[in-house]
């Protein structure tokens, strides 16, 4: 039903495998915690969603109503608003332009498809060490950000990796 939805909105083809990518992630890290499956499947899926209206970093807000639009739950509509890297600080928001207020991953779910997410450079997968790069070089003050990166991935990846 989701890749319909995706589809629906008339989302790239790109989006559309990046997301099935995230998909598979989520629900391959899921397997080490007790949690919703069914929302990390519905939010992994439709974390791009607003990507069909723009690429900017507001996507994510746009698609958590577009989520609401199509009926899914306030959790799902959460984990889409919030999956944008390791999550974002008002102070932040407030310098992106976006709506003032935390944008950081609380439930293990919205942590789990930020990182997911995180970890896919459109449908390959890339390291933890890739993505610190790639954001050092993106934005302005990188660190904290990177530092949240970091401490998602040692909580939710590095435990299980044998």
């Amino acid at each position: 039903m989701e890749i319909k939805i995706l589809k629906q909105e008339k989302c790239p083809e790109w989006v559309i495998n990046h997301s099935i990518a995230v998909y598979n992630k989520a629900m391959e890290i899921s397997k080490n915690f007790d949690v919703d499956e069914d929302l990390i499947k519905k939010g992994s899926l439709l974390h791009d969603i607003g990507r069909s209206r723009t690429n900017g970093i507001n996507h994510a807000i746009i698609g958590s109503k577009i989520a609401i639009e199509h009926g899914f739950s306030n959790e799902v509509a959460s984990i889409i608003e919030k999956h944008i890297g390791s999550g974002i600080r008002k102070k932040e928001a407030i310098t992106l332009g976006l709506p003032i207020k935390d944008y950081l991953p609380v439930t293990l779910e919205e942590k789990i498809v930020s990182h997911s997410d995180n970890l896919f450079n459109g449908s390959k997968e890339v390291n933890i060490e890739f993505v610190a790069n790639k954001w050092k070089k993106r934005l302005a003050n990188p660190d904290e950000a990177i530092y949240r990166l970091k401490k998602m991935h040692s909580e939710l990846v590095i435990p299980f990796i044998y």
